[in-house]
Formats: structure tokens, sequence, C-alpha cells
């Protein structure tokens, strides 16, 4: 556990009617108040005045509640931590200790949504006491511009068994959740109405996955994540019996699909941190997509001396045979790919076979990877864990074979095991300079901001399942707030219940820096390139950015996204079933003029994948309002080249 931070003073705080030493404060040292107090209100503020987090001890009990511009985003809930001996940390305490400090800073990602990121919070910490057992232990909050978080630190030297969390999160009225698990479309309820789920092998409840989103009467949208999770359960929330519009933590105990050891607790060293709490707020939706980034902020800083090998892109499947393999290749060398990959079942039946080192005889792989290596395309391969019973030897074996990455399957994380059998393949994957893609139902906590070669994951109803245009404007306001989700566009799919336009608009939409394109399609179905006048868009998109914007989004309804590369910005929009058409001011651009080329929809089909895909050019500048037209389920994506 690392609590290091660079700590500056903040404006003095009075608590208990003892003055707090600002000066100590900023020295790492903290305040010792003159009496141990049970009864103490603190609140940390954005630099920016806009948000705010508040923690109370009242008769030894700890709540947090948070605000954004005045309006309640979390009302008074509880915290603390459950152990397994029954005690129950922040029910009894007293305050022995207490910092406060802010830090403003930027750090540059290995790639990401933005090339720099700014990390700017004011943090509080509070040293604790329980009453009953004389543990001592601590809670940090921090307020950001882009939402709040908090979380809890277990002080004494030794070992510690978890059993859960106290953590509430208690809505204002009128809040609406987007609850979602496993891989389920957004359902959005009450929070008390979060329905039951799971089976005998797994967690069982009204249970939700995270992220999870809020939206509130005023107009606000929140989104829960977590962040750091490290040697410690996956978090879910569930609906409180008897409180309507509250939300508890649940740490699960199962792996998400019911296979593992069951934990029922999860034993730790301490000095322990917890993971992160955190609540990305945005004052509009447009806003909280552009503040996904609160998650980074809050996880372990790169761990990584040299990132130079790892390389965001797109990727093309391949199917099973060396021929497929080379034409893949080919592919990816004319559309501007910069990977192919070999799925399930290039090794034989992947739920039987565990040596994933021998093709099957229709692969000659040293031969594809040696085509691929020297058009400079790198080669990715699916691995069940089955076959991961010595992933070090493997991974050397990849390596030594010149594969770029490893795409996992039926990844179902949960328990503390889970987090910590992941996080220690993507740890062995780094040392043989290998991309980790984790497939099935994982979730995101900031993790490639620690091991940026954990270049994606899943954990999303994907684009596989052909999901609803409703489902797809939802998912920039939920699961991709908690990082990037492997989607698999497909582009000219019969079975799409969208159009050709909203898939090209994913990929601008999205946040994916490794992003499958032409899913379930081969080479041959683009051999006519006049057929398919989305390719030059494909073609083009980079999959990480120097700047994103959100410009318009309401979610489950449209979203609008503008992510510049260079000089070139890619501007993507969705929306739901219903046709609209949005006014996009383009104040974003630099000077001078561009050159916008827009993919829009033509004259709907009778369905919607068979409505065309209309190409037109226009010269815009920074004072230009684009009419963006997008047919029922429909979308538009434009490129705007500077010059």
């Amino acid at each position: 556990m690392d609590l290091s931070e660079r700590q500056e003073p903040s404006r003095r705080r009075v608590l208990k009617g003892a003055a707090v030493a600002a000066a100590t404060a900023a020295l790492g040292i903290g305040s010792t108040y003159p009496a141990e107090a049970s009864d103490a209100s603190v609140t940390a503020t954005s630099l920016d005045g806009t948000t705010s987090i508040t923690m109370s001890l009242t008769g030894g009990a700890l709540q947090w509640s948070a605000r954004r511009n005045g309006a309640t985003v979390v009302a008074g809930s509880a915290m603390g931590l459950r152990l397994s001996d029954g005690t129950a940390l922040g029910t009894d305490a007293v305050l022995t200790n207490y910092q406060h400090w802010h830090v403003d800073s930027t750090w540059n990602p290995v790639y990401g949504r933005n090339a720099t990121v700014l990390d700017t919070y004011q943090e509080i910490r509070w040293n604790l006491r329980d009453n009953r057992t004389s543990i001592n232990f601590g809670v940090q909050i921090r307020a950001y511009a882009t939402g709040v978080a908090f979380r809890y630190v277990l002080l004494d030297p030794g070992t510690a068994i978890i059993a859960g969390e106290l953590t509430t999160f208690v809505f204002p009225d009128g809040t609406l959740v987007y609850s979602a698990r496993d891989e389920d479309d957004y359902n959005p309820v009450t929070p008390g109405s979060i329905p039951p789920t799971g089976t005998s092998s797994t967690d069982t409840g009204p249970l939700t996955d995270l992220p999870l989103t809020a939206t509130y009467s005023g107009g606000l949208i929140a989104c829960v994540c977590e962040s750091a999770r490290i040697n410690y359960p996956r978090l879910m929330l569930t609906s409180v019996p008897g409180q309507p519009n509250a939300l508890a933590a649940y740490l699960m105990r199962h792996t998400a699909r019911g296979s593992g050891t069951v934990q029922t607790t999860s034993t730790v060293r301490t000095p322990f941190a917890t993971p992160w709490r955190a609540v990305v707020i945005g004052s509009t939706h447009a806003e909280l997509v552009d503040n996904a980034e609160l998650v980074l902020n809050l996880a372990p800083a790169g761990a990584l001396a040299d990132t130079s090998w790892i390389k965001p892109g797109k990727v093309f499947r391949c199917n099973l045979t060396t021929a497929a393999g080379l034409a893949g290749v080919d592919f990816a060398v004319a559309r501007g790919l910069q990977y192919i990959e070999y799925d399930s079942g290039w090794y034989g039946p992947e739920h039987t076979s565990t040596d994933a080192t021998q093709p099957i005889s229709a692969i000659d792989l040293p031969t594809v990877i040696s085509y691929a290596t020297g058009k400079g395309i790198g080669v990715i391969l699916y691995v069940n864990p089955m076959a991961l019973s010595s992933p070090d030897s493997l991974f050397a074996r990849y390596r030594s074979w010149g594969v770029a990455g490893v795409k996992l399957g039926f990844i179902n994380d949960g328990t503390q095991a889970m987090t910590n059998q992941i996080t220690a393949w993507v740890r062995t994957a780094a040392r043989y300079k290998l991309l980790i893609d984790t497939h099935d139902d994982v979730r995101p906590f900031g993790y490639e901001r620690t091991y940026p070669n954990w270049i994606s994951l899943e954990g999303v109803r994907g684009n596989e399942h052909f999901p609803t245009a409703t489902h797809n404007v939802t998912l920039p306001f939920t699961r991709n707030i908690g990082g990037p989700m492997d989607y698999t566009i497909c582009y000219g799919q019969s079975r799409d219940r969208t159009t050709n336009a909203h898939q090209m608009a994913m990929a601008a939409v999205y946040y994916q820096p490794l992003n499958f394109l032409y899913w379930y399609s081969t080479p041959s179905q683009y051999s006519t390139p006049a057929n398919w006048p989305g390719l030059p868009w494909f073609d083009a998109i980079p999959t990480v950015w120097d700047e994103s914007r959100t410009l318009a989004g309401s979610i489950g309804e449209y979203v609008a996204v503008a992510r510049r590369s260079g000089t070139t910005w890619y501007l993507g929009a969705m929306t739901n079933e219903t046709a609209r058409t949005l006014s996009i001011p383009l104040s974003l651009l630099g000077s001078g003029t561009y050159t916008a080329t827009i993919y829009a929809d033509g004259t709907p089909g009778s369905s919607p994948y068979q409505t065309p895909v209309v190409v037109s050019t226009q010269t815009v500048t920074s004072s230009t309002t684009l009419s963006v037209a997008m047919a029922p389920a429909g979308g538009q994506a434009v490129v705007l080249s500077h010059g």
C-alpha cells in the first residue's frame, strides 16, 4: 500500500473546536486533537468549488455525503468495514488524527482518451480507533471537479480478515439507477427495486454490477465505479429492505458465473487500503462521459519502466485456417488495421483442450506469424483459462513465437482470489511484452493505468448479441465510464438492429483502445470497396486520442463525441430508435478551415441495417454549427480534417 502523495497545505479547518495546523498537514504528519472526538465533520471540496464530499462522525458512527453545485448527489450514507469476527469498524469509533491537503498536477498516460490527464483534488484523511477492539483504521476522502471518492485503510500491522463493507449510497427522491448484472441489458429502476438475480452457485439477491449510473430529477447524472481493486473482491451493489433510496455495498463471494472456490472473507496483510469507491459526476449527461478519467486518477501509477512496445490498435478476427490468417493479414494491411486474431478453437475445443501451444492441423501458425510480422501486423491468440495452468511458460512461449497479445476468455471475476489471478496474469504478460484482453464478466477498476498492457476487457453485453440502439446509446454513460470495453463493431451485418452509420459512429463514441472491427465478417465481404462507403472511416480512425470532447448526450437516447488525433477530429453521433437531428457547434476546432467528410444515414430502409450510408463533404470552421441528422437506430460519422 502506497499512501504517499505530493502534499500541499489547504485552508485551515476547525473540528471539535480545535484549529488544524495546515503546516503540519503539509508535512504529512497530521494533527492530533486535544481530546479524542466521537463527533466531528469535515468537507473536502474540489479546487474549482463545484463538488464536495462530507465525512462525519456522530456518536461514533461514520457517514458520508456528496454534492455538486449545491445539489445532493449522495445523501447521508454509512461508512465502515465488517471483519470476520463481527467487528463493525465505523459504528463506534473515535477520531485520533486528521490530515488534509490538495494536489494540482497532470500526468500523461501511455494511451487514453486524452494525452494529458488533469489530477486535481482535495483530500482529507481521518485516523480512527474502534472503541470495542482498539483497532486503528482510517478513511480517506477526495473531491475532484469530476467526482468524489473514498476508501478505508486498516492501519495496525499484521493481518485482517474482511467480511464486508458497511458502505451505503443513499440517493435523493426521484433517482433512477441503471441496473445490469453480468452482461444483461441495462434496466432503469429505483434504487430499492433492483431485481433479484443469481443461482444456487452464484451470489444471489437484488444485486447489480458496477459501473452503476444514477440519473436525478434535476438533470444531474452520476456513475458509481471502483478503482485500485488489489487483493480484494469485486464490488456489487444491492437494494436495502425498507430503504427505497439506498444501495449497499456487497463484496462478491462467488466468481461471476459460479465457477471457482467460494470466498466468504478476504484475508489481507495490514496496513491495507481497500479499493476506492468513486462517484463520477456530471452536471450534464455529456459531462459525465468526459469525467470518466476519475477512475484512472485513483488507480496506482504506471508500474512498467518500458511501455514502448504497447501499441493500441484495430483488430480483425480470422477464421481458423492458414489461408484465412494470411488473407486476414492482407486485409489488415489494406484497411489500416494493426492486428489479426485467432479466436477460440485455434488449438482445439476450448473446453476440453488444455494445450494452447499446439494449433489445429488447419493452421500453420509459424507461417501466419512470420507473414504477419513481416507486414507489420501483430498476432493475438485466444486462450481459455483451462490452458493457463502455467501462464509463465505459456506467455514465454508466445513471446518466443512473436505473438503480440493474448485474449483470455471466460474470465469471470468476483472473489479476492480471482482479482489476484487476473492481476497476476496481467503482470506476467507484461514481463513477456504481451497485450492482454480479458473477456466475459470481468469489470474495470483502473488497472490499465498501472499495467497498460491490459488494454481491453469485455464485461458488457457486446455487439455480437446485436443489441438495440437504445442499449448502444446507454453504454457511453454506464459501462464505458469505468474503463475500456471490447465491443466488436459489426459493420455491414444483416443481423444488426442499427444502421451502418450507427455502427461506424461507435468507433468514435466508445473508448476502445483495442478495437475489434468487422466482427463476423470475412475479407471477401468487402472485396468491392465501392459497395462499402464506410471503409475509409474505419481505415483512418485511431483507437486512442490526444483530446476527447462529448458534445451532446442523454442516456438511452443519443450521444455525440468528438475525439482528436493530431489536427484531425473524428466525430461520432448515435441515436436510439427515434430519428433525430442534433445541432453540434464546432467551436472545438482550431483556426482556419476544415473539410468535413460526413458519413450519414440515407433514406431509411425497411430494416435499419438496410439504411444506406451517404457520403458528402463540406467546408467548416469553428463558427459552424453542424446539423447531424440520424435515422431511427441511426448515426453519423464525421472526419474533420484541417486545411
